[in-house]
């Protein structure tokens, strides 16, 4: 059996989800899990299916006469198959807590992703990277060489054929140019407080505030520094009782979870944007297991 995935955003109207379930079934396929939202604000309604078929269906044929489906409502859709991985390149700095989570959950299977490369603006983790059979990428910035440096990162993207970026803690600001190239395809994640706290050290302002709550946020990339779509966030209590590194301890361990949280949803199609939010879905069954232990 061939497991595929259909993913689909129209004008809320009536027949949608019956259009989408009758096409299916007269092609031999297999609903196995489904999710879906209509919004009442923007009148915009999302699903995304997953879906079985045997061998004999083919993919392109498939979205190919899903058009006369698609037509009436109006339907921007994509059929994706869910046994290809996605190639991403993921961009850090001096930071490595990310880097060394997404390599982990990479290499045992619980992130299912392609990287094709990863870039970083300092050689710290050269060698981790490499010994893990990933191609490494050391490309400066400075304010003198920024738009060389950026060229030179697109085209490590584009010569690997990424279809994702991930900003590990990478700490450079894009151009809006790249950001609008890669428009819903670059993720990020920072640290989230309330108050808000900016600057070098936010835990150390955290800290010195008594902040209780020590959160992170994962978001596309826009033009707009740190004010992207958000895909995923989550939290951890601190008390009066911790140090200012325990916060930057804390800090570290729910960023690596929120961002690997925000790529599995990404690459799993369960993210849809919808204006300036997103639309993310359950997780389907199984699709958080592991190929191995460690």
């Amino acid at each position: 059996m061939k497991n595929f995935a259909l993913t689909v955003a129209c004008p809320s109207t009536r027949g949608v989800v019956a259009a989408i379930a009758n096409y299916l079934a007269d092609n031999a396929c297999n609903i196995t899990d489904s999710a879906q939202f209509d919004d009442k604000e923007t009148g915009n309604f999302f699903m995304r299916v997953s879906f079985e078929s045997d061998d004999a269906v083919d993919l392109d044929r498939l979205a190919d006469g899903f058009a006369a489906t698609a037509k009436p409502f109006e339907m921007t859709y994509d059929f994706h198959d869910q046994t290809e991985k996605m190639k991403v390149v993921i961009m850090v700095s001096r930071f490595g807590h990310c880097l060394n989570d997404l390599l982990y959950r990479w290499r045992i299977g619980a992130l299912p992703i392609d990287i094709v490369a990863v870039v970083s603006n300092h050689m710290d983790y050269q060698k981790v990277v490499v010994n893990n059979d990933i191609p490494f990428h050391c490309i400066k910035v400075t304010p003198e060489n920024k738009v060389e440096a950026e060229a030179r990162i697109m085209a490590v993207v584009e010569d690997a054929g990424a279809e994702l970026i991930v900003l590990a803690r990478y700490m450079q600001i894009l151009s809006d140019e790249m950001c609008q190239k890669m428009s819903g395809r670059i993720i990020n994640i920072h640290h989230s407080f309330l108050p808000s706290f900016k600057g070098a050290n936010p835990y150390k302002q955290a800290f010195q505030r008594g902040v209780k709550l020590i959160g992170a946020t994962s978001h596309y990339v826009t033009a707009d520094l740190d004010e992207g779509p958000i895909i995923e966030q989550d939290i951890v209590r601190v008390t009066h009782a911790q140090s200012a590194n325990d916060y930057v301890s804390l800090g570290r361990d729910v960023e690596s979870q929120v961002l690997a949280r925000a790529i599995h949803a990404h690459i799993h199609r369960r993210v849809f944007l919808n204006g300036n939010k997103t639309v993310v879905f359950p997780a389907s069954p199984g699709s958080y297991a592991s190929e191995r232990m460690g």
